[in-house]
């Protein structure tokens, strides 16, 4: 007996048709499609493809949206792709059909979203589809033709129909239990030191990479009369205008004799026009140089730092 074909109610305003038209945009062919329950893939993801000027992905959820509570159903949605590359403030409203093949009768079912001026893309919101597009049961059946020899078509065609792409928006992820990363700097001869200031090899902490800066006479308020010391991002220029990146770090020239470190923690907000912060006046020059600090052994100098990513902030 076959399976009911009745199609489940759909929130929003949702029509279906029957076309004898391919989708325009994107089609996916699955094969041997049992195997992905079998191999526990909760969804499948398209190739990016373009539409209206941006590109899309089609996620196809073969046992419902797992996310959201669906089961029994294929849940099939559009995916807005690559929405790091545009400008903050961004906003896409799209009209979007997605596409079963009966192969039966060679002719497509389509749902399509009927939402007047289109459903709205955004930062926060970047997916759109029907969590119950088909019932499991009527899909398996192979008398309804969407399923045969264990094989399926779908497909999405997308037409922009508004974009707003200025203003602005952030989001702010802070980060649960951020682990410290530590950077160990040695400096064999310290007075080979020529220019204004020397920077370390670069370090990764919290997914950003970072540098310290010495600068052996001092800057600023520190200049001739300290040594000044500083936490730097690395590339900061590549960060987006927009991004900030706060985190606490500790900075210390070791005492290489008695232990007794000379350190200063602080927390800041890292951006690409503040990639820098720190101490003009870190160490007098004569605590510094003193053989009794051990500061500066045999022309060594050895510094630390420690650094925790609490929270980065980031353009909508």
């Amino acid at each position: 007996m076959a399976a009911d074909l009745a199609f489940p109610e759909q929130d929003g305003a949702v029509s279906r048709l029957i076309s004898d038209t391919p989708p325009a945009h994107c089609m996916i062919k699955i094969q041997l499609f049992s195997q992905l329950a079998k191999n526990n893939i909760e969804s499948y993801s398209s190739s990016d493809f373009e539409a209206g000027g941006y590109k899309w992905k089609l996620v196809v959820h073969p046992n419902g949206y797992k996310n959201k509570g669906i089961t029994d159903h294929i849940s099939l949605y559009l995916v807005l792709a690559e929405s790091n590359s545009l400008n903050p403030g961004w906003e896409i409203r799209a009209s979007f059909r997605l596409f079963l093949l009966d192969q039966n009768k060679d002719n497509f079912i389509t749902l399509q979203d009927t939402t007047e001026n289109g459903r709205r893309f955004h930062g926060m919101k970047l997916e759109w589809g029907f969590n119950k597009f088909i019932p499991l049961a009527a899909f398996m059946d192979p008398s309804n033709g969407y399923l045969v020899n264990d094989n399926c078509v779908f497909g999405a065609e997308v037409y922009v129909c508004r974009e707003k792409l200025s203003g602005k928006g952030e989001c702010l992820s802070m980060i649960k239990d951020p682990i410290t990363y530590k950077s160990t700097w040695r400096i064999d001869n310290f007075s080979d030191i020529t220019q204004e200031s020397a920077y370390s090899k670069p370090f990764s902490s919290g997914g950003q990479k970072w540098k310290i800066q010495l600068y052996p006479k001092g800057t600023g308020s520190g200049n001739e009369s300290h040594v000044s010391l500083y936490l730097t991002l690395d590339e900061a220029e590549n960060l987006s205008p927009t991004a900030k990146i706060y985190a606490e770090f500790t900075l210390r020239i070791l005492d290489q004799l008695n232990r007794n470190h000379d350190s200063g923690t602080s927390k800041y907000w890292f951006s690409a026009s503040n990639p820098t912060s720190g101490w003009a006046r870190f160490s007098s020059q004569g605590y510094f140089k003193s053989s009794a600090a051990g500061l500066l052994v045999k022309n060594i100098c050895v510094i630390e730092a420690e650094v925790k990513v609490h929270g980065v902030a980031v353009a909508l």
